[in-house]
């Protein structure tokens, strides 16, 4: 978006006798992209304007248009008019960049490359030393804010004790910065993200269950729900995310050992012993029940499946994860994800908003009533 305002592409721009403030013409910027190498093709550069659609950076200066189009049409960024939702989550990632940059631009920062256990960490720092700072520079009123505020940061992932064993405390532990806000990163890494449609079958899936043993050759994955038989259905490893993790830890509980009685197949399509209707589940009088869950994702992901649509039921839990912790069981109905009504959605979408969300996850859902 500043590299368009200081190339003049982002203007005022007069259309039928009226001035529309702050916009570019897509096709101008399709060109501009492959002039500057953003992207190879004009449908690479498309699929990334409607990435930014999707998310809501950018739109159509009258919303008459939906989609990205490589035409004279008029798109706008929504910070250049006011109408970027500024969600908790996105005003948590903004102070996170803006105390990063106040930190690496200032000399003698606390930030810097430090060791612990022969590891070395970049972006690291001491809890009660950056407590000590923020309080100093006015970034808060006191230590228990800057607690806080520390406490908003880890959990939406933007810093992590170094081997994510501790939440943030006040105290000489030491911590980095999880996100470089400073790593030039190209458009195109947008189309290498996970799809909605590919998150369920994707390794890096946060709804992928743990592996019952850690044997390297056995790909079973435990789903079962409160007081019914243990039932195996197949999954793949967060890998990725796991092998950063380091061991096991306090603060985001490990899969405990566990002595299983012998299993039963079960089929990975459904769970549920007949199609329910939002119709079914909203009308007055219904046998269903409401519940709040706070989910906090440990190193693996949340430990759930979630699977259907209009509405979504969740497919399988972990015994031993997050989500059982909290108190999800198969069949209950999502109901809402992070404040958002989700009833009228399909399982990759209801995937795609838990997967680009924080790390702790407030689900509401619906349960029948026994």
């Amino acid at each position: 978006r500043l590299r368009l305002h200081d190339g003049k592409l982002i203007k005022d721009r007069r259309y039928h006798l009226r001035t529309y403030p702050n916009c570019f013409v897509a096709k101008e910027l399709t060109d501009w992209l492959i002039d500057h190498k953003e992207a190879p093709d004009r449908e690479t550069g498309i699929r990334l304007m409607q990435k930014l659609m999707d998310h809501y950076i950018i739109h159509h200066v009258c919303d008459e248009h939906s989609d990205y189009k490589d035409a004279k049409l008029l798109y706008r960024f929504r910070k250049d008019d006011g109408t970027f939702p500024l969600s908790k989550d996105v005003k948590v990632f903004m102070r996170g960049q803006s105390l990063y940059e106040k930190l690496v631009s200032m000399e003698g920062s606390i930030l810097k490359v430090r060791e612990e256990n022969s590891v070395k960490y970049q972006r690291s720092f001491v809890g009660c030393e950056m407590i000590d700072w923020l309080v100093q520079e006015g970034e808060v009123e006191n230590r228990k804010e800057a607690v806080e505020l520390g406490r908003v940061l880890l959990e939406h992932g933007i810093i992590q004790h170094v081997s994510n064993r501790h939440h943030f405390f006040d105290s000489d532990i030491l911590y980095q910065f999880w996100t470089n806000f400073r790593r030039r990163r190209r458009l195109t890494e947008l189309l290498n993200e996970n799809s909605s449609r590919t998150l369920s079958e994707s390794p890096d899936s946060p709804f992928c269950l743990r592996k019952l043993n850690p044997d390297p050759g056995n790909t079973s994955f435990l789903s079962v729900q409160t007081n019914k038989e243990i039932k195996i259905v197949s999954a793949v490893r967060r890998s990725s995310i796991t092998s950063l993790a380091g061991n096991s830890n306090s603060y985001f509980n490990p899969t405990p050992t566990l002595v299983f009685p012998p299993v039963a197949e079960c089929n990975p399509k459904s769970v549920l012993k007949r199609p329910i209707t939002n119709e079914e589940l909203l009308s007055p009088g219904a046998p269903y029940i409401k519940k709040t869950l706070t989910i906090v994702g440990d190193a693996v992901g949340w430990g759930f499946v979630v699977r259907g649509g209009r509405p979504c039921h969740i497919q399988a839990v972990d015994p031993g994860g997050p989500a059982a912790a909290a108190g999800m069981k198969v069949c209950q109905f999502v109901f809402s994800v992070n404040g958002m009504y989700v009833l009228h959605l399909d399982y990759q979408t209801i995937s795609s908003l838990i997967m680009t969300g924080p790390r702790t996850l407030v689900m509401e859902v619906m349960e029948a009533i026994e």
